[in-house]
């Protein structure tokens, strides 16, 4: 496919007069076409179409929405290597990498085509009318889960395939039946360009409305402040930094009208190394640590940015087997120039704020390279400096040395809210990891054992959100199929005649599906 750098409102290709260019990081050298900037007016155009589209998308069948997500999905894998290259070109992602997030993208579409199929999402419940119930009769009451309306997603910067224009976000909200305008991270607008052609393929192939899609690409901050400020968006969707959640969370607070936006932002991923842990396999730990923090350059969302272990010979083991296994690990080339500079920022925050460098070899020499760091700090001072437990994004962790189990319990409740947090643990340490866990609870949304953060499967027991800032609505997830719980709300039918409700309430149609009637759960037996 030949990229020509255009925008996409609704099925149309369309320019602007503004431009920018995508970078490549390895290089820092300026990659073909141009591409057009966004502004009020492609904004205004993109949500009065995913508005109109928005009746008449939610109407569709489940199995209508289920075969346009599989079509992306088929869309996407059609397009072949030239995706990847230039996903290659313009994130410096190895190539085993992007074919696995590509994967992982059509997995995802996928997994929802199902859930689609399977109405379970739809939640539907029904209190039979008691026409004679004393003193006061009950009218019949039947509930479903309608979508909230047309979804604002933003694109991640580290994920240029599974968290952007056909990722989870965009996965979750067409399912429910929201139809989308996304705005593309502008460190990678080719591939999202590669991407969206592949949606409106589906679209154009299974029949869906035109609005349904939308992509706006732009460099400047105020396209996204006047995406979410626009009326006729209903929620927004956005991974990426803290300072850029935050704001969009201002911006729609601002409106008449606030909107929800579920942002995932910021975590730092504690790591407790428990003592029998420690003592029987300090190096192993070691080397698997440090694989996982420097997966990817460290640009992962999930990456173990603090390790708390007890001081000892366990502790002393560990330290000396991660600071070899880091100063092995070759430098990285990151995303792009401004999160290589932030990265090398947030390394001089943590020595200004007293962490003792352990382990990080001389500054590599290509554009944007970075290179895997470790620090310590004993836990007083980091109970003293909380500054020093905020998120590095990038291969860098902290350890903090902790004198006795009440230092790592301390630390747990001061921390702020977190994607994950991961207890390494034997049978010993049985009865102290139990001591943890409500703290961990309160912290976290998704707790390991014995495993490492970074890696998030796609299922529907998966939760990948987690407490402020992790997260700005701790109650919600960005990745498996509760995520498009985000996306519907409840409506009730009181008194509805039977040819009055919506088709997954008529008495017939409920027994296929799985529902709750008085009370009771019923699965449902589907033809």
């Amino acid at each position: 496919m030949a990229l020509t750098g255009e925008l996409f409102i609704g099925g149309a290709r369309h320019s602007t007069p503004h431009r920018f260019h995508a970078v490549d990081p390895a290089r820092n050298s300026l990659l073909e076409p141009p591409f057009s900037a966004a502004g009020t007016a492609e904004v205004d155009a993109a949500c009065a179409l995913a508005d109109a589209a928005f009746d008449p998308y939610r109407s569709l069948t489940p199995e209508r929405r289920a075969a346009f997500l599989d079509a992306i999905a088929q869309h996407i894998l059609d397009q072949g290597e030239g995706l990847l290259e230039r996903a290659r070109e313009e994130t410096a992602l190895p190539p085993a990498r992007l074919t696995s997030e590509r994967a992982r993208t059509v997995g995802q579409l996928r997994v929802f085509a199902a859930e689609l199929r399977s109405r379970a999402w739809l939640g539907l419940r029904v209190d039979p009318a008691l026409p004679n119930r004393q003193p006061l009769p009950r009218p019949d009451l039947r509930q479903r889960k309608i979508p909230c309306g047309p979804v604002a997603v933003f694109g991640a910067s580290n994920f240029p395939l599974a968290f952007s224009v056909a990722g989870g976000d965009s996965a979750a909200a067409l399912a429910a039946g929201c139809p989308i305008v996304v705005k593309g991270h502008p460190s990678h607008p080719g591939t999202s360009e590669w991407v969206a052609a592949a949606i409106i393929a589906a679209a154009a192939e299974t029949g869906m409305p035109a609005g349904v899609f939308s992509l706006l690409n732009g460099p400047d901050v105020a396209l996204g402040a006047a995406l979410v400020g626009d009326p006729r968006i209903a929620a927004v969707a956005f991974t990426g930094s803290r300072a850029g959640g935050q704001a969009l969370m201002r911006a729609s607070a601002a409106r008449p009208k606030p909107i929800p936006v579920f942002a995932e932002m910021s975590s730092v991923n504690p790591v407790i190394l428990l003592p029998s842990a420690l003592a029987s396999r300090a190096v192993s730990l070691a080397q698997a640590f440090v694989t996982s923090v420097s997966l990817g350059v460290g640009q992962f969302c999930t990456n173990p940015g603090l390790v708390l272990a007890l001081e000892g010979p366990g502790m002393e083991q560990f330290v000396a087997a991660a600071a070899a296994a880091l100063d092995a690990v070759p430098p990285g080339i990151m995303l792009n120039e401004g999160i290589r500079r932030n990265y090398a920022q947030g390394l001089e925050r943590l020595a200004e704020q007293g962490a003792q460098r352990l382990a990080q070899a001389g500054a590599p020499e290509a554009p944007n390279a970075a290179r895997a760091a470790l620090f310590s700090v004993p836990a007083a001072t980091l109970l003293a400096r909380p500054a020093l437990a905020e998120e590095v994004f990038g291969p860098a962790s902290l350890l903090v040395r902790c004198s006795c189990p009440a230092e790592v319990r301390q630390i747990i409740e001061r921390l702020d809210g977190q994607l994950t947090a991961t207890v390494q643990m034997t049978d010993d340490d049985r009865a102290l990891a139990l001591q943890l866990l409500p703290a961990l609870e309160r912290k976290a949304g998704r707790i390991l054992i014995n495993g490492w953060p970074t890696g998030v499967e796609v299922s529907h027991a998966m939760v990948h959100g987690g407490p402020f800032p992790a997260t700005s609505d701790g109650r919600s997830t960005s990745v498996g199929t509760l995520s498009i719980e985000r996306f519907l709300r409840p409506v009730c039918y009181q008194g509805f005649p039977e040819d009055l409700l919506p088709a997954e309430l008529h008495t017939t149609e409920l027994s296929r599906w799985p529902h709750r009637f008085d009370g009771e759960l019923r699965l449902g037996k589907p033809v």
